[in-house]
């Protein structure tokens, strides 16, 4: 999907803004009328009903036949695909939608136009990117993701997401403040929730600009690239718990899962997914940070410290995460009997050189 940025006139941004509204409008209809559904009733309307409803509530309020029917028909044909997605258990339930940021949804079929939380204009075409070629060099490489290094490869690289520096980290605190001192529905909050929007789209952009350049490095450098199969959604889910149970160091998972968003972890996969598909496999996780890529074995003792492995037994010494990713390249992952698993058949030569070196 090719996207660009849109600089509207004050005319064009206000019908822009309408659409918007009419969009958020229906959206929040539907998932009104499935919030309705319990166990035991019939199910709630498909996006053939619903495109029938809309059809008569456009004859009954003329404020809404005034706007764009095809936008507001794609907002249903969004929600009927965000449900399918949350009944395969990819995505969560659909949530109200309150005005500001609108994602966009990977299903656009021509083009789409957005605007983000900080008043940003967006226009993105549905384009098939063409596959990044593969070097046909039999190269395997291992991607250890992290919080204090985001990515560790195996031929030893070390790979930081950008994200806010010192002095604008020290803004958003500020804005924060101001923010939680605002009145509710004021023009000032707006203004300070704007800001702060800016300063947190700011990273987003770099983020995703990271993650873009790193993907398609990898994918051009390397035939097939092993990463740990993450289950991020369950990882980053919060420790709060409930009232009869609450939950255990809920602020330190609260920041702990900041990071693992901050470090685009789910964004750098599936950017190389798109760029080289078939060739990004995904291995168990267990003990990859564990086990001495030289030798084998595998002790908790030997990870001294979140930077420093050494194993306790060939003494093999190396940056714990890079030794790490040698230990995804390399497809191993320790089983539940304590034996080892390999990876897939794709070539076999490179994992043996990661292994002896």
């Amino acid at each position: 999907m090719s996207r660009y940025r849109l600089d509207p006139s004050p005319e064009q941004e206000a019908v822009l803004l309408r659409h918007c509204a009419d969009a958020r409008y229906v959206w929040n209809l539907a998932v009104e009328q499935q919030s309705w559904w319990r166990p035991g009733r019939k199910p709630g309307p498909g996006y053939l009903e619903q495109c029938r409803q809309l059809t008569a509530a456009r004859a009954d309020n003329p404020w809404l036949r005034q706007g764009s029917q095809m936008v507001q028909q794609q907002a249903l044909r969004d929600f009927d695909q965000a449900m399918r997605n949350f009944f395969s258990g990819t995505h969560r339930r659909p949530r109200w939608r309150k005005a500001g940021s609108r994602p966009v949804p990977g299903d656009a079929r021509s083009y789409r136009v957005t605007r983000d939380r900080a008043g940003r204009w967006h226009i993105a075409f549905a384009v098939a990117p063409e596959p990044v070629p593969a070097p046909a060099n039999g190269e395997v490489a291992g991607v250890d993701r992290g919080v204090a290094v985001s990515a560790a490869l195996s031929t030893g690289e070390l790979l930081d997401c950008p994200g806010l520096n010192a002095s604008e980290w020290q803004r958003l605190r500020r804005l924060d403040r101001k923010l939680a001192r605002a009145e509710r529905g004021s023009g000032r909050r707006g203004k300070v929730k704007t800001a702060a929007a800016r300063l947190k789209t700011r990273e987003a952009d770099r983020r995703k600009d990271w993650a873009e350049k790193v993907s398609t490095g990898l994918a051009r450098r390397f035939d097939v690239i092993r990463v740990e199969d993450l289950k991020i959604g369950n990882m980053t889910r919060s420790a709060k718990g409930t009232a009869e149970t609450p939950g255990r160091n809920v602020a330190a998972k609260a920041g702990l899962n900041r990071e693992i968003g901050r470090s685009g972890w789910g964004l750098l996969v599936r950017r190389l997914e798109d760029k080289a598909p078939g060739r990004v496999e995904k291995i168990p996780p267990a003990y990859t940070s564990q086990r001495c890529s030289a030798c084998g074995h595998v002790d908790a003792k030997s990870r001294e410290s979140q930077a420093r492995f050494k194993c306790t037994a060939c003494g093999f010494a190396l940056n714990a995460d890079v030794n790490a990713a040698r230990n995804i390249a390399a497809g191993h992952a320790v089983t539940a009997r304590g034996g080892f698993r390999v990876a897939g058949p794709v070539n076999r030569e490179p994992q043996l050189a990661l292994q002896a070196s």
